[in-house]
């Protein structure tokens, strides 16, 4: 059985035992969080939160880049958050790679990513640049409570980073 299967059948399981909440796509506490998509970080648990309690956009290293942007806008236009927490995590992948890794692509299928890696060296610096984009994004109707932390793989401890000055 492969793990694609072993998904389907876990749901199958989960669906027998499943009510309709009654929620409707606007999170409970008007945030959404953007975060790393490390399988490390359990966010809901990590944060106290519930099903329905924020929406959760992740991708790797938690980077704020323009389907990000794009995700935000929805999230606070249509669905009403006002809040913006960033989070990334000590030991990040991104850390470990550089743009090079387009390159590397490149030469493999003979086709340049459009995207960015956004591979960093210092991940409070890189904390501060997502709030950053986000705080100076025109999309973006709510900018004046965004903040940024950083989940310590080891500890399950957060820290906050200071803004950008």
């Amino acid at each position: 059985m492969s793990v694609t299967d072993q998904l389907v059948k876990s749901n199958r399981d989960y669906a027998t035992g499943f009510a309709d909440p009654g929620m409707d796509a606007r999170p409970v506490l008007g945030v959404a969080v953007v975060a790393c998509m490390d399988a490390r970080l359990d966010l809901h648990a990590a944060l106290g939160l519930e099903l329905g309690d924020c929406h959760t956009i992740r991708n790797a290293g938690g980077v704020v880049t323009d389907d990000v942007i794009r995700s935000l806008a929805i999230s606070q236009r249509k669905l009403g958050t006002r809040s913006v927490v960033l989070i990334h995590h000590t030991g990040c992948g991104l850390e470990a790679i550089t743009e090079d890794f387009r390159t590397e692509l490149e030469m493999e299928v003979g086709q340049r990513p459009a995207w960015a890696v956004e591979s960093f060296r210092d991940v409070d610096q890189d904390v501060r640049q997502s709030m950053q984009r986000v705080r100076t994004n025109p999309f973006l109707l709510h900018t004046d409570d965004v903040r940024g932390f950083v989940f310590d793989v080891k500890t399950g401890r957060l820290h906050e980073v200071d803004p950008p000055r």
